[in-house]
């Protein structure tokens, strides 16, 4: 991302030290009325639940999943049970809809994507955005100019501690960042560890894709990146990984490592400049660390514990935010050209090709 992307961004995110405390705010804009296709994400589900449980933003017209087999597996399932299903031409053809959350399976996303741009309909579009990165092109192209939204499904942009370390690195509190370090992994089952394998990035590119976004974020385009994948079991999936990155006064480590049992509670993101450290751990629910060089506002000199608010859920942040952006009272605060930097960082850190 060049200075000035990252500039807007940190100009327009609205990120303030407690800003989760008013995502419970009810939007006095018309319910937006929505959809979903696939559930196939790993995150299908909670998605759907959200908009359904954010009835005073939301009327949820219904989900389709047109693979017979899964929709007969899913449901059974309490957030679809009694939801009413559609096809994706209904979907699509109601002029009505005017948000569809893009659930897929990750080889789909991007071209179920564009089918919905190119149907008038903003998007909130799972991650990571696809193995290639001409067709994630393709879609940013589409909605910037049709100016249509695709909000990325990157979760960690609403946590709280998250919010609050993009507010402390716009004014400057802990100086040029010169270190990033960050850790995103879990315990595989033995279906996810086949479901991952058919990825080269594996859980690099599946999980810590949501890190690699927080990085961009804060540091813009990396000039180099190089990814580093082992096995730590005799199956196809390469579960232990880390990749660097380079920018050109910071260096950043990523990794992975999917045969961690506390991978969870280790999940950490470490922010290292000349005046001041953040560190968060574990990144849900956030604890955050802060150390400071000299006193910043009511915040002093030296280390301490900065408590942060409790959420509403997962994802309530960025569909109360997506709605303000689809009824135009505001714009995303991370535009295309930030999801195509963070998309090539991605496969590069991944070892997929760019060149498709």
């Amino acid at each position: 991302m060049s200075f000035v992307s990252r500039r807007h961004f940190l100009n327009t995110s609205g990120a303030t030290l407690f800003a989760t405390q008013t995502l419970g705010q009810a939007t006095k804009s018309k319910r937006i009325k929505a959809a979903q296709i696939g559930t196939k994400h790993p995150h299908a589900e909670g998605k759907f639940t959200t908009m359904l449980d954010l009835v005073d933003i939301f009327e949820v017209a219904g989900l389709c999943e047109e693979d017979n087999t899964q929709r007969e597996r899913v449901s059974t399932r309490r957030s679809y049970q009694s939801s009413t299903w559609l096809t994706e031409d209904q979907i699509l053809g109601d002029p009505e809809i005017k948000l569809v959350a893009v659930e897929t399976d990750i080889d789909h996303l991007v071209p179920t994507a564009l089918r919905c741009l190119k149907a008038g309909k903003h998007i909130h579009l799972d991650k990571p955005a696809g193995q290639k990165l001409a067709p994630c092109r393709e879609i940013h192209h589409e909605a910037d100019r049709r100016g249509l939204t695709i909000q990325m499904g990157y979760m960690l942009r609403y946590n709280p501690a998250f919010e609050f370390l993009f507010k402390i690195v716009k004014e400057g509190w802990l100086g040029e960042i010169t270190e990033v370090h960050g850790h995103m992994g879990k315990k595989a089952s033995s279906g996810l560890r086949k479901e991952l394998s058919q990825y080269p990035g594996g859980g690099l590119f599946e999980l810590a894709c949501h890190l690699i976004d927080a990085l961009v974020t804060i540091l813009g385009k990396p000039n180099d990146v190089h990814g580093v994948h082992v096995k730590t079991q005799r199956d196809a999936f390469k579960d232990n990984q880390i990749a660097t990155f380079q920018f050109d006064r910071a260096l950043a480590t990523i990794g992975s490592n999917h045969n961690d049992p506390f991978g969870g509670p280790r999940r950490q993101f470490t922010v290292v400049g000349t005046e001041g450290t953040l560190a968060i751990q574990p990144l849900e629910p956030p604890k955050v660390s802060l150390a400071l060089s000299k006193d910043r506002g009511k915040l002093k000199r030296g280390t301490q514990q900065i408590p942060m608010p409790k959420t509403e859920g997962r994802y309530h942040g960025e569909f109360r935010d997506l709605a303000k952006i689809v009824n135009g009272e505001k714009s995303l605060a991370w535009n295309s050209e930030h999801d195509l930097i963070v998309q090539e960082a991605l496969m590069l850190a991944s070892g997929l090709p760019l060149d498709d």
